[in-house]
């Protein structure tokens, strides 16, 4: 039988390994660049959650991870092929990364929660596995990663994370908690892009 774990860590590598490649073909890499940033995409903030609880990274332990990886891989260059140019603000990117994302967040979670840290180490576990994989595809793209400067986007893992913890508290199953996780942090992310919701900057006052 498939675990919570398992489903959300198949469907966060396939989302996100789209999100990296079509980034990647959107700045014009090659063929071999797409597929490097798609599984770095994929795999990185898996990568970041093994090693902060002290496990052997999953990607290190089972092939089916750089499979999946590898298969959302190939899903992103058939849609860039379909859909051309501007692919950063196209739904075939936005969407995955939602998804992605909450998939993700939910996997953090639950490693938390099963590796036993405070309810903060849940909340930081989701939210590092959620946008790690995004941070690493900005900085191999030299931009300054968005989650830090433009986007109500890390906001939404945190508010799962902190609901999976609740959930579980109260009495739930981890499945329960993992189903509550993922479904709010992709309802905030996609309301958060269809409202244009922002964070508030801080703006230093210039000088007189």
């Amino acid at each position: 039988m498939v675990t919570p774990f398992e489903a959300m860590n198949a469907v966060g590598l396939v989302a996100f390994a789209i999100v990296g490649s079509l980034k990647a073909a959107d700045a014009e890499f090659d063929v071999l660049g797409v597929a490097v940033l798609g599984v770095l995409t994929a795999l990185g903030g898996g990568a970041t959650r093994d090693v902060l609880v002290g496990r052997v990274p999953a990607m290190l332990q089972s092939t089916w991870d750089v499979g999946f990886a590898l298969l959302g891989v190939a899903v992103a260059v058939l849609l860039a092929r379909r859909v051309g140019a501007r692919l950063l603000d196209h739904p075939v990117v936005m969407l995955p990364d939602a998804i992605g994302l909450a998939a993700f967040a939910t996997t953090g979670a639950l490693v938390g929660h099963d590796a036993g840290v405070t309810p903060f180490g849940v909340v930081v576990l989701g939210t590092v596995t959620g946008v790690g994989g995004g941070l690493v595809s900005d900085v191999l793209l030299q931009r300054v990663p968005f989650v830090l400067a433009e986007d109500f986007y890390a906001t939404c893992a945190v508010a799962g994370s902190a609901t999976f913890w609740l959930a579980v508290e109260a009495g739930a199953s981890t499945a329960v908690g993992a189903g509550v996780c993922a479904a709010l942090t992709l309802s905030l992310r996609v309301v958060a892009l269809r409202r244009n919701w922002r964070l508030p900057t801080v703006r230093l006052r210039a000088e007189s």
